[in-house]
């Protein structure tokens, strides 16, 4: 066999990199993440196992509140916590609304998934097109 050696692939002038960057790190140039800004209520209901949740949005500034309390209150484990904010989080809309819930039935897993579809219910009638 024979070796083949390519002498002007070795020789190019490509700068070297030297460090790890990101295009769309926001908090490197020091942005702040600023809410959008809505202005239409929603309503819807979520279901999941046995646990019905009740959930109202309105235009606000990201409070929660379940069965009047606040949400880490309500769901103390942090895994819960961020299944029921995943709907505003992945459209960008948290601090914007302050989410209203009445839930009931079923345990925590099934409490928190409910009020994730609620949450995400109203907010798809609020805007189909926010349903990307």
């Amino acid at each position: 066999m024979t070796d083949i050696i390519n002498e002007g692939v070795l020789d190019t002038d490509e700068p070297e990199l030297t460090e790890y960057t990101s295009e769309s790190d926001a908090s490197a140039t020091g942005e702040a993440k600023r809410a959008r800004q809505v202005s239409t209520p929603g309503s819807a209901t979520g279901r999941r196992k046995q646990a019905i949740a009740r959930v109202r949005i309105v235009p606000g500034t990201g409070e929660w509140k379940i069965n009047g309390r606040a949400l880490a209150d309500y769901f103390p484990n942090k895994v819960h916590q961020q299944i029921v904010r995943e709907p505003l989080t992945i459209l960008e809309l948290e601090g914007s609304y302050d989410v209203l819930v009445r839930v009931h039935g079923g345990g925590p897993s099934g409490q928190a998934g409910a009020v994730r579809l609620g949450v995400a219910r109203s907010l798809n009638e609020v805007d189909a097109e926010l349903n990307r």
